[in-house]
């Protein structure tokens, strides 16, 4: 099975490093960026298959991000992590082209499910 190339974008660092850790024993290829900006330079300059983006972020939120993100690569699956269920954030996101949204703290399992869930739907998108 081809490696999944995994953006991981949050600004807690213990939150990214156990992740990454976590989906590279999944047979991930993680790449991790601590801003929105960070994320954005990454994904002009690199392939991803999905992205986990947290919505609380200073500077640029996980929304203005994601915006950004839609219009360099309107297909690339975006998952977004809240620690607060905020409908209108939620419908703003999924407005935008948001994958799915997800509640922190997120079970490895749920979240590796629906990462595979993303790149099968994208997948069946593409031509």
């Amino acid at each position: 099975m081809k490696k999944i190339r995994l953006l991981l974008v949050d600004d807690e660092a213990d939150f990214r490093t156990a992740y990454a850790r976590r989906f590279v024993r999944r047979n991930a290829e993680i790449t991790q960026a601590a801003s929105g900006q960070e994320a954005i330079d990454k994904i002009r300059e690199n392939d991803f298959d999905v992205v986990i983006l947290d919505v609380m972020m200073p500077e640029m939120n996980g929304i203005e991000t994601l915006r950004r993100i839609k219009a360099i690569d309107p297909t690339l699956p975006v998952i977004i992590l809240t620690g607060h269920a905020d409908s209108k954030v939620l419908i703003q996101g999924m407005d935008m082209g948001a994958f799915d949204f997800l509640l922190k703290p997120v079970g490895t399992d749920e979240l590796y499910f629906k990462v595979l869930d993303a790149v099968r739907s994208r997948h069946r998108v593409q031509p």
